[in-house]
């Protein structure tokens, strides 16, 4: 019998490899969806571990998230210095570093924060040094740059037709180890030279008045300096200042710091987390835990999954319905075969398995197909995506995808037999006069 289906199968090669290829094709689609969604979640959910809690001025959630653990670019609100003195001196926190964003290089974020920050994001270099000077960068594992080489900070970036800073070029000192998350993809240089050469402690100290403003907390004074912070709208030199390279840091924050549009903080422990969490939950800031909300971006996240499942269910029942199509012309092709083999003395239940199994076994091999197409388009998806953001994309299979392939195969049980009752069900004399 197994010499005859293969002889079959080499006869009508053609046909063959068509069903093979409908089949893949549709079961690759929906192996693909469910591999890159869940790559995504793995992935993001990795990134967001490593901060435990971040502290912005009062607005979306969601956005605070997105811009301080993921860099996406969007001008943020920014908060009175004050609170990161505080949260320097709480005896709750383990470290708290301050961030400001909106410049760029080669298409790398510009990210200004502590030493503190550069030292824990990773848990050390592969080469080089933590900035100890104003003119000292450190870049992250994906950054692809030299030791020594120059950075030419500019506002924005070059798409949205951003203006270079003259005012200071940063000279690379290390570079992080991978972390698997966006910051792989950022350059990391003192929050003191971002102010700096924004021209923002030149204001803070500028007028006495206006620090006592930012120091209460109000709402006047972080819309007062929404506009200086780096990634908001820029509409000039008016907001430069002036830095020097050779400048040593001075991280022992005060109320009279500029505005910062967020902060990441290490509470001490599980407890102090939510307390934190907590008592700046009111006024003018807000604080959260990057996982939960991501897992709210999850529930939408969700919604797309099925929907995106939905349409390849629906792909793989219109494959479905055209091998249905394909067997009973097959079966109408091949009905003198199945004549001759009757009269040969064939009995119905061997003619039942002869077909059954050729059309059951073109099924498996397509279904087969379609999870290792569908796992290489999920790699070049997740590859794609990596390069892009430099979140790490894991690919992988796991148990549920075990219940998957046995409800395409069960389908496959279940299709593979039309053909074989049709052949069953056929008169041998019938089928010869045919």
């Amino acid at each position: 019998m197994i010499r005859f289906i293969l002889a079959d199968l080499r006869r009508l090669w053609m046909g063959s490899l068509v069903v093979v290829l409908l089949v893949a094709l549709a079961t690759a689609l929906g192996v693909s969806v469910v591999l890159q969604e869940r790559a995504l979640r793995l992935g993001s959910a990795r990134a967001a571990d490593r901060f435990d809690l971040v502290i912005g001025a009062g607005g979306s959630e969601t956005q605070l998230v997105l811009s301080s653990v993921f860099l996406q670019p969007s001008p943020l609100p920014l908060m009175s210095g004050e609170v990161l003195a505080r949260l320097a001196a709480d005896p709750r926190v383990d470290w708290a570093a301050p961030i400001g964003f909106g410049d760029s290089f080669s298409g790398y974020p510009i990210v200004g924060t502590s030493t503190m920050l550069a030292q824990n994001l990773s848990g050390g270099l592969t080469e080089g040094k933590i900035f100890v000077r104003e003119g000292e960068a450190v870049i992250g594992a994906a950054v692809k740059l030299s030791l020594g080489g120059e950075i030419k900070p500019m506002h924005g970036s070059l798409e949205e037709g951003g203006e270079t800073h003259t005012e200071l070029v940063y000279h690379i000192a290390g570079r992080l180890r991978p972390t698997g998350t966006a910051w792989d993809r950022a350059i990391l240089v003192p929050i003191q030279a971002v102010w700096h050469i924004h021209g923002m402690e030149a204001e803070e100290h500028s007028e006495d008045g206006e620090q006592e403003h930012e120091a209460s907390g109000t709402d006047n004074a972080e819309h007062g300096h929404a506009h200086e912070k780096a990634g908001a709208d820029h509409d000039g030199h008016e907001h430069h200042g002036e830095a020097d390279p050779d400048a040593a840091l001075d991280e022992s924050w005060t109320a009279a710091a500029p505005g910062l549009p967020a902060i990441l903080v290490k509470p001490k422990t599980i407890a102090d987390a939510y307390k934190l969490r907590q008592d700046y939950r009111s006024g003018n800031t807000v604080a959260v835990f990057p996982g939960e909300v991501l897992t709210n971006l999850y529930a939408t996240l969700g919604d797309a999954k099925q929907i995106l499942v939905a349409v390849a269910s629906g792909a793989q029942a219109l494959v479905a319905a055209s091998l249905v199509l394909v067997t009973v012309i097959h079966i109408g092709q091949r009905r003198r075969q199945i004549g001759a083999l009757r009269a040969f003395g064939a009995p119905r239940g061997a003619i039942f398995g002869i077909v059954w199994l050729e059309f059951f076994f073109l099924l498996a091999v397509g279904i087969a197909l379609g999870f290792a197409l569908g796992y290489a388009a999920a790699l070049i998806l997740s590859g794609m995506f990596s390069r892009t953001s430099g979140i790490t994309m894991p690919v992988g299979f796991a148990r549920e995808d075990a219940g998957l392939a046995a409800v395409l195969l069960a389908f496959a049980t279940i299709l593979a037999a039309l053909p074989a009752v049709l052949a069953y069900r056929q008169s041998p004399a019938q089928a010869l006069r045919a």
